[in-house]
């Protein structure tokens, strides 16, 4: 009975304790894998290819300024350094697109070399000095020596962090790259809007200077061949009749009344230069009068209104004249429009001008009827030239000139 109860109970220990469990050796971790997002990503291809591209720059740079400056010594040493700055501002914009793409910066491109927007005309020794001074360049050939070094500092803390530190890579090439995104701002970006101010003024300065040439040569040619021309043949004329005077009296004062003749009409060319020149009428009554005198010689009648309380400064109202006048000369000529409309008016700080006609239309800035003229001369004061003038008609061209009081 005891055996019974010794197995018995031995048998209930046994029923009561859990059977040890079986040792399975423990399986390896999956490796670590790089659950980095996608900006991150970026901002580590951006600091990885810095290195390749900032040599490149770099060597660029340095050949391009010992080799240039070497050579300033003779003809072509300027025009070098002159091609090596454009050679920069192209690799100024390559960074400026993949700072764009691979780190999100919002970054304008500069003002392009001003003579970029002059006439085909300009010196090639203009073009060069203006590439010399131009500060995008200079800018960007700063950006390609600073980045050298910083490059082959990003480059190697990066690879590594890639296997060492990568944990916590996202917050360094964060850093890193918030580097890169201010020189990028600072170094290649537009500095201000100063800077595009004096592009512009630039190159309107070379259109004012060649617009006044060209008024000089005119000038010339309309007195050679006009007023001089004819004060020449009267000289001749009245030569003639003070030889002929005792002897054929008739024929003398045929020769003088064709004289006086001649006297008047060099006497109106005159006028009609000193018009284009500057009219008195202008200078005297103002627009209105002086705009109404030049609607009076157009083909189509034309209505003018001009709104002003007060005249704005000579230069600004001289400019409104003479662009209300060659406008209203290509009415006559080109338009075929039975009426016509001026109107001036100021609004805040502009003068406004609108030239309206019922003509043929078709009109545009490369059409060669003075009007690409007449846009860069508004464009040289800080002013606007528009068109409007499909074909078939009408036509409406609003000019804008900044407002200056006498």
């Amino acid at each position: 009975m005891t055996d019974a109860l010794a197995s018995s109970t031995g048998s209930g220990r046994s029923n009561s304790r859990p059977e040890p469990a079986s040792h399975t050796p423990s399986e390896p971790l999956p490796p670590a894998r790089f659950a980095f997002e996608g900006q991150t990503w970026r901002e580590i291809a951006h600091l990885l290819a810095n290195l390749p591209l900032a040599l490149f720059g770099f060597v660029y740079v340095m050949t391009a300024l010992s080799t240039s400056v070497f050579l300033t010594l003779t003809v072509i040493g300027f025009p070098l350094l002159a091609a090596a700055l454009m050679g920069a501002r192209q690799l100024g914009r390559l960074e400026r697109a993949r700072a764009r793409t691979l780190l999100r910066v919002r970054v304008d491109e500069p003002s392009p070399l001003p003579f970029r927007n002059r006439r085909a005309g300009e010196g090639f020794v203009t073009q060069v000095w203006m590439s010399v001074k131009d500060p995008v360049g200079w800018r960007s050939m700063l950006y390609e020596l600073i980045r050298m070094p910083w490059s082959v500092a990003t480059f190697a803390i990066t690879l590594t962090g890639l296997f060492v530190a990568w944990p916590v890579l996202p917050y360094i090439v964060r850093g890193l790259t918030n580097v890169d995104r201010a020189m990028v701002r600072g170094l290649l970006s537009p500095s201000d809007e100063l800077e595009r101010r004096i592009a512009e003024l630039e190159s309107d300065r070379g259109v004012v200077v060649d617009t006044a040439a060209a008024d000089l040569r005119r000038i010339e040619r309309d007195l050679h061949d006009g007023a001089q021309a004819r004060l020449v043949n009267l000289a001749m004329g009245l030569g003639l009749a003070k030889e002929k005077l005792l002897e054929d009296p008739d024929a003398a004062a045929s020769m003088v009344a064709e004289a006086h003749g001649e006297v008047k009409l060099a006497l109106q060319e005159l006028r009609d230069l000193a018009r284009g020149i500057h009219p008195a009428v202008l200078t005297d009554r103002g627009l209105d009068a002086a705009l109404s005198a030049v609607a009076s010689r157009c083909t189509a009648p034309v209505k003018v209104t001009v709104d002003l309380a007060v005249r704005p400064a000579a230069a600004i109202e001289g400019i409104a004249y003479f662009t209300v006048s060659e406008l209203l000369q290509n009415v006559s000529k080109h338009s075929g429009a039975k009426s016509a409309a001026v109107d001036v008016w100021r609004s805040d700080d502009r003068l406004l001008i609108q030239v309206w006609d019922d003509g043929c239309g078709g009109a545009d800035l490369n059409g060669g009827t003075g009007v690409a003229g007449l846009a860069e001369r508004l464009d040289a004061v800080d002013g606007l030239f528009v068109i409007e003038s499909p074909v078939g008609g009408p036509t409406t061209i609003t000019a804008e000139l900044p407002w200056r009081e006498r």
